[in-house]
């Protein structure tokens, strides 16, 4: 099955491979922190899914961020169901390797996130982030309701201009509901804190992001009659 050519377009669900009903085990706490990866989380928090590269480095950047209580590690916005990381790597899953975020909005804001996610990873790329190559290593932004759609757009075409003024081409990042998240294997979860030396293949372009662009504007009033 794995010596199938490895694509780099999402399958369709006649070439996806067929996965399982079977969820994957996931530990009861954040190797780091110690704070649960499955909900139900403690109210005030929110959720956000990012795909920027190999989730390894990507994971780490968003658990040394202020204001994020929790991560994981899984896979998203692909075909077949509970996929292993083994299938994911053929590319006949469609799914992008992803970290899942916790953060409390009190002490940093969506749009905060974003910055780091921009900043961390080359959104130009396609299906690919430097020498690694594939559909798990593209880039995305997978949202919770209409206000995060709103705002990841809004912080895109900001991005986009500041990428211009510095002679990139366009961004190909993909932003959508955000879909099923499924859980990667144990020892993929914090994995750079569990093997310091482990790889990591995250680089941003050196470009800053316009994080306060993001934000929509307050929504228009009407004067009572």
């Amino acid at each position: 099955m794995f010596g199938l050519r490895k694509l780099t377009r999402i399958p369709s669900a006649a070439e996806a491979l067929p996965g399982r009903d079977q969820a994957m085990a996931v530990p009861a706490a954040h190797f780091v922190n110690g704070r649960p990866l499955q909900p139900p989380f403690p109210a005030g928090l929110e959720q956000a899914i990012f795909g920027l590269g190999c989730f390894w480095g990507a994971e780490r950047r968003f658990w040394q961020t202020p204001g994020v209580w929790s991560t994981a590690v899984g896979y998203a916005a692909g075909v077949t169901p509970n996929p292993t990381y083994e299938e994911v790597c053929t590319g006949r899953t469609g799914h992008n390797e992803v970290v899942l975020v916790v953060f409390d909005p009190a002490t940093i804001d969506y749009a905060g996130l974003l910055q780091v996610f921009w900043e961390s990873h080359d959104p130009t790329q396609g299906m690919r982030q430097g020498n690694d190559v594939g559909t798990q290593y593209r880039s995305g932004i997978y949202t919770f309701g209409e206000r995060q759609q709103a705002v990841a757009e809004r912080s895109r075409d900001a991005y986009q201009a500041a990428l211009q003024r510095a002679g990139y081409g366009a961004i190909t990042t993909e932003i959508l509901p955000a879909p099923t998240f499924y859980y990667a294997e144990d020892y993929h979860q914090q994995y750079l804190a569990k093997n310091p030396g482990g790889y990591c293949g995250l680089g941003g372009t050196g470009v800053g992001c316009p994080a306060g662009l993001a934000e929509p504007p307050p929504a228009a009033t009407t004067a009572s009659s």
